[in-house]
């Protein structure tokens, strides 16, 4: 029936060591229109924002390996994962503490998927940098 979408189903959960080298972004989508006097008409697209995960660290051989690993086992970005928030333990416990690596856990869980299915990256002097999203597809 059109306007009916499947949940995706999550296959895999991002590795531990990788989950802080995300930071969470969110946005709500909007329309908007300048006109030629200076005013703007917006109009907002969705009721909830929508949030996005962006690696913010450079990544040494080990994560950058642990990451392109994972990224090859999702099928290039291509399927959907769980992503635990390691800021969103449950109260009274530290951070981190919410990760459970068979995803069963709801508490700071997301599925999402990589925003692009082309791996690039640049390399300096012992670091790496991956230009990378997950993107919460639920």
């Amino acid at each position: 029936m059109p306007g009916n979408l499947i949940q995706p189903e999550p296959n895999g959960v991002l590795p531990a060591s990788l989950c802080t080298a995300f930071t969470e972004v969110r946005e709500f989508e909007q329309l908007q229109n300048a006109y030629h006097d200076g005013t703007v008409h917006r109009s907002q697209l969705t009721e909830t924002s929508r949030r996005t995960f962006r690696l913010t660290q450079r990544l040494n051989a080990t994560a950058l390996t642990t990451l392109y690993n994972f990224w090859v086992s999702q099928n290039g970005g291509a399927m959907a994962f769980v992503y635990y928030n390691p800021f969103e333990p449950a109260s009274g416990q530290p951070i981190g503490s919410n990760y459970d690596p068979a995803g069963n856990s709801l508490q700071g869980r997301y599925t999402v998927k990589f925003n692009s299915s082309v791996w690039s990256q640049t390399s300096d002097i012992c670091r790496t940098n991956v230009p990378i999203e997950l993107l919460e597809v639920s």
